[in-house]
């Protein structure tokens, strides 16, 4: 079933089941009842990544305090994709566009990386979480990815599960067709590598090449932005062994 996108969608952390009234958040309240200026008994939808998708009726109870009530579910809860989603951190705002399409493109879980060439070793993991949310509300996302705290390139390495294949985007690979490299690989648990805007270090590089659950594709003859790596490589990801691919 699609998502429905003429309505107001909005996550809560809150169980979801017919009948089961639950308060708004604060921000949540001001948004619907102030600036959408919904009234008593208009009908959004709602998720929390557990129950599926809902719809549901507001009831004001102040200017301040709103109830919600689901009483139709309108999608069941979909299988998450597995896909973990790997990058150095960016500036703010190309952070926050690089996290909005990588859940769009359906990354399961959020995971920084803090490389020697990063620009940003301080990292918000709020705000991220802030901004995936956003974006499954506006895509029609049924669960919000795990988004977690960042880690140092080698204990991401040393601590990486060799049962999940890591796909590197390698900007030095001496081919450009990485179609060529993905279709030999076997469908199972995937991740992502993006390094940040100047780029992974010789010294990281070669680490990564020579670690067996370590696959180095190229993402085309043209230097890509880190931002738009994360789009091309999900994209990739997807069409040759992810959710896009039937079977």
């Amino acid at each position: 079933m699609r998502a429905n996108y003429k309505m107001q969608r909005l996550f809560t952390e809150a169980d979801l089941q017919a009948g089961a009234s639950f308060e708004a958040t604060a921000e949540a309240a001001h948004y619907l009842i102030h600036v959408l200026r919904l009234g008593e008994g208009a009908e959004i939808l709602v998720f929390n990544g557990r129950d599926g998708e809902w719809k549901a009726r507001l009831d004001p109870v102040s200017k301040k305090k709103l109830m919600l009530e689901p009483f139709e579910q309108t999608r069941p809860q979909e299988k998450p994709c597995d896909i973990v989603y790997c990058f150095a951190p960016l500036k703010q705002g190309r952070l926050d566009y690089m996290v909005q399409k990588a859940v769009e493109m359906g990354a399961g879980v959020l995971q920084p990386v803090i490389t020697q060439h990063t620009q940003v070793p301080k990292l918000g993991v709020d705000r991220i979480r802030a901004n995936a949310i956003e974006a499954a509300e506006q895509c029609g996302v049924l669960a919000v990815p795990e988004c977690r705290a960042p880690m140092r390139f080698e204990r991401f390495i040393n601590e990486w599960n060799h049962s999940r294949r890591l796909i590197f985007c390698d900007e030095g690979h001496d081919s450009n067709d990485p179609l060529v490299i993905l279709n030999r690989l076997e469908r199972g648990p995937l991740a992502v590598l993006i390094g940040p805007e100047g780029g992974f270090s010789e010294e990281e590089r070669q680490k990564l090449r020579n670690l067996p659950f370590v696959t180095p594709i190229p993402l085309g003859p043209r230097i890509l932005r880190a931002d738009t790596a994360a789009v091309a490589a999900l994209a990739l990801l997807q069409a040759v062994l992810g959710d896009w691919k039937e079977g």
